[in-house]
């Protein structure tokens, strides 16, 4: 079931996100913020090819999936984006210049260009403002049990023509000690080239959302970074949820007891 926003400011945007629900007692609450590639029809499609709209540029591929299996698993709430990130990146606050990107890695962004104030404006109202409200009123009203905020993201293996070896990356924000925990206690024959903050780190703005509404909260939190080829597919995204599950579940047991 889906509790969608009814008061978002600009309706004709949709939704920019839905919450799964869980129990009243779940520790872990996960985050999905790059979940979808939506664009508004009233924005023309930002003025991107096909190609582009469904690349890694406008959102994170495999992220949900795995995001929603991992949520399943953990008996966590999920709160996903529901809107591409070229219309409004809800990883960054509006004062970023990222936000609303008028090039991402070697695209430009045509619907993004020389944006007024007015419409900036209109796009955090109607896309960030509602999400950033939701996730913090349902950490608010789970504060009594709530622990930990896992936050489920991709990467692409070729990034402006450079090769990523690490497959899986844990990065942290303000807090490291969940990303750290888990980096030095793996499971045993754990697969994955596993590193910590790459392909990313909190020195490229990506750590908005952990310390927003992790650390500011007083909550353990962890950012996954996956390679976006290993969860291509359905199967691939549950084998990873089923690896990552009983490891963060372990580290919250284990070293936050």
């Amino acid at each position: 079931m889906l509790h969608m926003n009814t008061n978002a400011p600009a309706p004709t945007y949709g939704s920019p996100y839905s919450i799964t629900p869980a129990a009243a007692g779940a520790e872990v609450i996960v985050v999905c913020e790059h979940a979808a590639n939506r664009i508004p029809p009233e924005l023309h499609e930002l003025g991107l090819d096909v190609s582009a709209r469904h690349s890694h540029i406008a959102w994170d591929p495999g992220a949900l999936g795995v995001a929603r299996k991992l949520a399943h698993l953990l008996r966590a709430p999920l709160v996903e984006g529901r809107i591409s990130r070229l219309v409004y990146d809800l990883n960054r606050p509006p004062e970023s210049p990222t936000a609303i990107p008028a090039t991402s890695e070697i695209f430009d962004v045509p619907g993004n260009r020389d944006l007024s104030d007015a419409a900036r404006a209109q796009r955090v109202e109607a896309v960030y403002e509602p999400f950033r409200a939701a996730l913090a009123t349902e950490i608010a009203a789970r504060k009594t049990a709530l622990r930990l905020m896992v936050t489920v993201h991709s990467f692409t293996p070729v990034y402006k023509g450079e090769t990523r070896a690490v497959e899986l990356g844990l990065l942290h924000g303000r807090d490291d000690r969940f990303a750290q925990a888990m980096l030095a206690h793996p499971p045993e024959g754990l697969p994955w080239n596993t590193r910590l903050n790459e392909p990313y780190s909190a020195s490229d703005g990506v750590a908005h959302t952990l310390d927003l509404h992790g650390c500011d909260n007083g909550l353990l939190n962890v950012m996954l970074e996956i390679r976006n080829d290993l969860i291509a597919t359905v199967d691939q995204q549950d084998t990873w949820a089923e690896a990552l599950a009983p490891w963060i579940r372990a580290t919250l047991e284990e070293r936050f007891a």
